[in-house]
């Protein structure tokens, strides 16, 4: 029987736990063996058996029932959010920063405040200082729009654009590394200009300008 060798040890348990259930050991809607059954199976503690079965039914694989014990409710558990985003390609991405950003720009124009307005053009002008090095142009990018969706005030998609940003950032490197080329002025004049609708509250301008810059974005790759 495999056992669990690295730490993590209950993210390991999970995931040898996971695959006996995709092995079909044990059928939709049957009973898995106790703890104390598990526990010398998997080379772990009752307690890291425990916390794994917690992980597996925060995936939906697993439920415990109080007085009854444990049952396989999924044969197989969706991918979670992380592995959804690498595998995702640059135009995927892209897609995502669309429903995300053109809402949050049309809020912000709504909500933002003086001190949201002042963040977002100092961060205009940090993307726009930054345009020799393509991670650090990317890096300076992400922070401004995120000013924006954070001028929002909307704390779903703030967390949502956060949890986004390493994938983001992935993406769009390549991207322009795929291009050779980045922050010219007319660029820099496009996000000028959504700062430009943000601060005067058109919001269905600022929401056409993130748009319209994102489709730009994807329409480049074909």
């Amino acid at each position: 029987m495999t056992q669990v060798r690295r730490a993590p040890l209950a993210d390991q348990a999970a995931e040898l736990l996971l695959e006996r259930v995709r092995a079909g050991e044990w059928a939709l809607g049957e009973k898995l063996p106790g703890e104390t059954t598990l526990a010398p199976q998997l080379g772990v503690g009752r307690s890291t058996v425990r916390e794994a079965i917690r992980q597996l039914a925060g995936r939906g694989v697993l439920a415990s029932r109080h007085g009854a014990g444990v049952f396989v409710t999924a044969l197989d558990a969706p991918e979670d959010w992380d592995a959804v985003l690498r595998k995702a390609g640059i135009a995927a991405v892209i897609e995502a920063r669309i429903a995300i950003e053109t809402e949050a720009a049309a809020l912000a124009a709504v909500r933002r405040t003086p001190a949201d307005l002042r963040s977002i053009r100092r961060a205009l002008a940090d993307r726009g200082a930054q345009r020799s090095d393509i991670e650090s142009h990317v890096d300076a990018d992400t922070a401004f729009h995120r000013t924006i969706v954070a001028a929002s005030h909307n704390p779903v998609l703030l967390d949502l654009f956060d949890s986004f940003t390493p994938r983001l950032r992935e993406s769009m490197i390549e991207m322009l590394r795929l291009r050779r080329e980045f922050g010219d002025d007319a660029d820099h004049d496009a996000h000028a200009a959504q700062v430009v609708a943000i601060a005067d509250r058109d919001e269905p301008a600022a929401s056409a300008r993130s748009r319209a810059h994102l489709l730009a974005l994807r329409d480049a790759l074909a």
